[in-house]
């Protein structure tokens, strides 16, 4: 989460209130509205409080309209009852709610079939809040089984992790809270993502993993796990050296093993460790749920692992966060259960049949040059072409604001900084209308972007809220 600090001067006005809202002299209702930045002095009716919140939330924008968020905006009324009869449940108190508890377990076991594990019933997982958190549990997990097995050089030696520098901001959030060396594998060309032989090039005696991005935000292509699993390999042929795979399938683990069944990434390859996703992306629920997989016991030190006194016996647990809410787990199971592997396909190809349309209409528009075409995530990015000169993507963006539509557009890192792009993330709920819409609201800005002298974005950083 963003941290925030207080107002440099605090801001005294008070919130105005609708009178109707107020007590039953309307003018006391609105000359004693509450401060903004200090509790205030008594209760409000239930009412106005619900008032003042849900109207300064009308300001945010529309979810279903939010192209740049991978997260779910959508469910069906009735996970969203489930969700509220479930909503003060802690998903930590196993023995207090212990159905809850079961529904994990089963969750857990579904995914460790979903992704081919040897033996589904020997893997081992948990949910957490989100990728962020199954990031830092998965990557706690193979520096401690380094140190294990570097005992006689560690603190001393510092290790390190090779990912991509396409891989999400919470990487490097583990690499620094963890103090954890990043070697991060450049872009180069048309290539957005690692390479399987740089990755292993960066690689020596104090690597604790490499990270394969199955998904990536950038651009949504797939980083090629097998061919970096071969790498590795050779590899260990050469030096000795035996590196584990983590797997980041925060999107893709939750889309290629419904549409791209024969797509060799998972737990089918030996050297994948451990795996996480995001239940609250394509695993179609709400935010925020997380899942984490280790391939056996063995790729977890039972040294991380917590016990919890669970109806009167021994519950082992492995989380970052103690209280957290348990209605996204139940929710998680309701979909699973809902809609089977048949239903994830139909709703995932449906979703890239979107992309795939969506990017070919685009693509079609003179003024633009597509980098991907939504054929692996249901994600696409793409660039102006090289002759428009008269606007760039953050022009774009903020025009498309105006017409409710949430549009990133941001510049790649380093060897690709020359590169800004947009980004359209598809999901469950942006339907093929919706799709449409967007295309025509796109087309009528163009004459007048094609107006415009040069582009009017000065300060790229801050011309979108959308970063990495």
């Amino acid at each position: 989460m963003p941290l925030h600090k207080g107002p440099a001067k605090p801001d005294e006005r008070p919130v105005t209130v609708n009178p109707f809202y107020g007590e039953a002299n309307p003018i006391g209702g609105m000359t004693e509205a509450p401060p903004q930045h200090r509790l205030p002095d008594g209760p409000l009716a239930p009412s106005t409080a619900y008032q003042l919140v849900h109207d300064e939330l009308m300001l945010d924008g529309n979810s279903r309209l939010n192209l740049a968020t991978f997260v779910t905006t959508w469910m069906e009324p009735q996970a969203d009852v489930l969700l509220g009869e479930c909503r003060d449940k802690n998903m930590i108190d196993k023995d207090e709610y212990p159905r809850t508890a079961e529904l994990e377990r089963r969750c857990v076991a579904m995914l460790a079939d979903l992704w081919n594990a040897p033996d589904p019933a020997a893997a081992v997982g948990c949910s957490t809040t989100g990728s962020s958190e199954a990031c830092m549990l998965a990557g706690m997990a193979l520096k401690r089984r380094w140190a294990k097995r570097n005992a006689d050089r560690y603190p001393g030696a510092r290790p390190n992790l090779v990912m991509g520098v396409n891989v999400q901001v919470c990487w490097d959030k583990f690499c620094n809270f963890w103090e954890v060396e990043p070697r991060l594998v450049a872009m180069e060309g048309d290539r957005f993502h690692l390479d399987p032989q740089a990755a292993a090039e960066l690689c020596d005696e104090n690597t604790i993993g490499v990270v394969g991005v199955l998904g990536s935000t950038f651009d949504g292509s797939y980083e090629p796990i097998a061919e970096l699993c071969a790498a590795l390999d050779a590899l260990q042929g050469r030096t000795g050296l035996d590196i584990p795979v983590h797997v980041d399938g925060a999107s893709g683990a939750m889309v290629a093993p419904f549409i791209d069944e024969d797509l060799e990434w998972d737990f089918r390859l030996p050297r994948v460790a451990s795996i996480n996703t995001s239940g609250h992306k394509y695993g179609l629920v709400y935010p925020g749920v997380g899942w984490a997989l280790w391939r056996s016991a063995a790729e977890l030190p039972e040294e991380l692992v917590f016990r919890v006194n669970y109806l009167g016996g021994d519950m082992p647990t492995f989380a970052l966060n103690f209280s957290r809410p348990g209605a996204q787990v139940v929710a998680q199971y309701y979909t699973f259960l809902r809609l089977g592997r048949e239903g994830y396909r139909a709703v995932q190809q449906t979703t890239r049949d979107v992309a795939r349309g969506l990017a070919e209409r685009i693509g079609a528009l003179d003024d633009f040059r597509l980098l991907t075409r939504g054929d692996e995530l249901p994600v696409f990015a793409f660039t102006t072409a090289p002759d428009v000169t008269a606007y760039d993507v953050f022009d774009v963006s903020r025009r498309m604001r105006e017409r409710g539509w949430l549009l990133p557009a941001y510049t790649f890192p380093a060897n690709r900084e020359d590169l800004s792009v947009l980004r359209v993330v598809c999901r469950n709920g942006f339907s093929s209308d919706l799709a449409q819409l967007f295309v025509e609201d796109l087309e009528r800005l163009l004459p007048e972007l094609r107006l415009q002298p040069n582009p009017t974005t000065r300060d790229k950083d801050a011309a979108t809220g959308f970063h990495h």
